[in-house]
């Protein structure tokens, strides 16, 4: 199974270079067909995993993807699947 890494820790300050990473992530995913995406905000104070959450739970990013998780063992870190 294809999986795609998308490490925050560069650009975590910096919103417009978040939203668009996050978007080239998403469609690379569903355009390659790749079933899971892994999302790594790291730990830090939790505002940038909201970012990221409040990102993915947008209409038009949502019907792109199939379900989120967090990791249960790593607060650092998402996973996005695709169908």
């Amino acid at each position: 199974m294809a999986k795609y890494k998308l490490d925050l820790h560069d650009i975590y300050n910096k919103g417009a270079k978040i939203d668009q990473a996050l978007n080239d992530a998403v469609d690379h995913c569903a355009e390659h067909r790749i079933r899971e995406l892994e999302i790594i905000p790291g730990k830090g104070s939790g505002q940038l995993k909201k970012k990221v959450i409040r990102f993915l739970e947008q209409k038009h990013i949502k019907a792109k993807y199939h379900r989120m998780d967090k990791d249960s063992k790593n607060f650092g870190r998402l996973f996005v699947y695709f169908k």
